[in-house]
């Protein structure tokens, strides 16, 4: 009897640590799980700033007589892509982050070449609105940069948390997948040809 009792004090301590560390596990994934989806949500808003400073710039643009139209065009709707394409941060799977990326990247590239089309129109780039824009954007992209970098470090956390031995064992019985992270533009890892011509 006392042998009996004491083997299921003994299973009961063990059941009671089982539980508790499952509870410990989930409770620390749902956290970051939570911080990464606020990184992507910080990502979003970094992105959504570049897209109302884009309108902006637009603007002032258009307001610059004889400007190149199909380039503007382009802007244009590579911005209206941009900001059609949405995430829900319950579904940041690999390919919607992509898709993410793609349209921004589209706007992006538009973009770039806005600015190099500007350098034709010295009264735009002396215009004070424009100048700030333009410098207003730079900080954005900057801030952009820190969010998708601050995403990728909350993914990395929560992906070790729950792909770890034991916590993996746990992660699939909970429902915890591995998140996406935002990766580097497709072309970055080549480094830009630079071509100085001297007269």
């Amino acid at each position: 009897m006392k042998k009996g009792l004491i083997a299921l004090i003994v299973l009961g301590v063990i059941a009671i640590g089982i539980y508790q560390w499952a509870v410990g596990f989930n409770n620390k994934a749902v956290e970051l799980q939570a911080d990464a989806k606020t990184a992507w949500s910080n990502v979003e808003s970094a992105y959504q700033r570049r897209n109302d400073l884009i309108g902006n710039l637009v603007k002032t643009v258009q307001g610059a007589a004889d400007f190149e139209r199909g380039t503007l065009k382009d802007v244009i709707d590579a911005r209206a892509k941009a900001t059609s394409t949405n995430i829900d941060a319950n579904n940041l799977s690999a390919e919607n982050i992509a898709a993410f990326q793609e349209a921004q990247n589209g706007l992006t590239g538009a973009l770039s070449k806005l600015m190099v089309v500007v350098e034709r129109y010295p009264d735009l780039k002396a215009n004070q609105n424009f100048l700030e824009l333009q410098s207003q954007l730079e900080g954005t992209e900057n801030r952009i940069n820190v969010a998708r970098d601050r995403f990728n470090e909350k993914v990395n956390l929560y992906d070790i948390h729950t792909t770890k031995f034991p916590g993996k064992l746990l992660a699939g019985l909970f429902g915890f997948e591995e998140m996406a992270r935002y990766k580097a533009d497709p072309g970055s890892e080549n480094a830009p040809d630079v071509n100085f011509e001297f007269n």
